[in-house]
């Protein structure tokens, strides 16, 4: 995970320490049932934390958010929440315009909500505190039952060249938020990619960034989608559920595996794979499926090193 992230692993002061990688792609199933794979899970919510976070103008003109001034970074930096968690952001704004901060997925006052409608956001130089509440699922009073607010979710200006952040949004003021749910199954590492109309991340055409794991992480991938346009997310050699998590709960789960998804603009959603489960360390593709974006340059590779570190077959782009 990007060392610029904010999780409830690093302020639990780093919590359990990953996992030895497994020794081969499969096992079989005696052996498997006899050494079971030690999984790291999300503890229990109700910590109340608090960050600080600049956006800032990049050298090369982009925009971005940060959790140290200097720092920022497009996609802005992964926040991680348990059902249950508070937090405090401290926003500062290093602009010369107004901005602000909305989230997507988690509970706050209207004085929270990071928009110049109801005049929630930053005059340049100036400093607010957010505060985002999640909460666990259960009954409401009517006997109904309510969602958590567990998912793979975003965060995005909404003040920068519009009343809906449009400049800001184009210039990259975005970032991954993920709410889980006690329990949940904690990956190795985390990647971010965002279709942003015809870019990735917000990288010049042709120069998306590719993104290396090594063969048997838990690898998760956070993906977003901004802009004007729609598109077909597509990762090569990989599959997952298409629900909350990405993972099966068992046998007789009855979700959809795909490794393709249709997402529109604000869309969001996450998974975990086991990186090369089944095909291998390699330089497999991800892009955007539809067609005529894939040929403008919509389109990086994942990278799978091998237990040495190279990516066979892999010699640069």
């Amino acid at each position: 995970m990007d060392r610029r992230s904010f999780s409830r692993r690093i302020l639990m002061g780093g919590g359990v320490a990953a996992a030895a990688g497994v020794t081969s792609l499969s096992l079989p199933a005696a052996e498997a049932a006899a050494t079971p794979y030690p999984l790291r899970r999300a503890s229990a919510g109700g910590a109340v934390r608090r960050i600080r976070m600049y956006v800032e103008k990049l050298p090369d003109g982009r925009l971005g958010y940060g959790l140290e001034k200097g720092r920022a970074s497009v996609p802005g930096p992964l926040i991680e929440l348990t059902e249950g968690d508070t937090l405090h952001i401290e926003f500062v704004n290093t602009l010369d315009v107004p901005a602000g901060l909305h989230a997507h997925g988690v509970d706050y006052d209207i004085a929270s909500d990071g928009t110049r409608m109801n005049h929630s956001t930053v005059e340049p130089g100036g400093t607010r505190t957010y505060t985002w509440r999640t909460h666990t699922p259960g009954l409401r009073r009517d006997g109904t039952w309510q969602p958590g607010s567990a998912g793979y979710w975003h965060y995005h200006d909404h003040a920068v060249g519009s009343d809906h952040g449009t400049g800001g949004i184009r210039k990259g003021l975005y970032g991954p938020l993920v709410v889980r749910r006690r329990g949940d199954i904690l990956p190795d590492k985390t990647i971010t990619i965002v279709f942003n109309d015809m870019s990735i991340n917000n990288t010049p055409a042709g120069k998306s960034p590719d993104f290396k794991a090594t063969l048997g992480d838990r690898l998760e991938v956070v993906m977003i989608t901004h802009g004007d346009f729609y598109h077909t997310f597509h990762v090569h050699g990989h599959r997952w559920a298409d629900n909350r998590t990405g993972m099966l709960t068992g046998p007789d789960d009855p979700s959809r595996i795909v490794d393709t998804k249709i997402v529109g603009p604000a869309d969001s959603f996450g998974f975990q794979v086991i990186a090369g489960e089944h095909v291998g360390a390699g330089a497999w593709m991800y892009h955007c499926h539809v067609q005529s974006h894939a040929d403008r340059g919509m389109g990086g590779m994942l990278l799978i090193a091998d237990r040495d570190g190279t990516v066979p077959g892999h010699v640069g782009r």
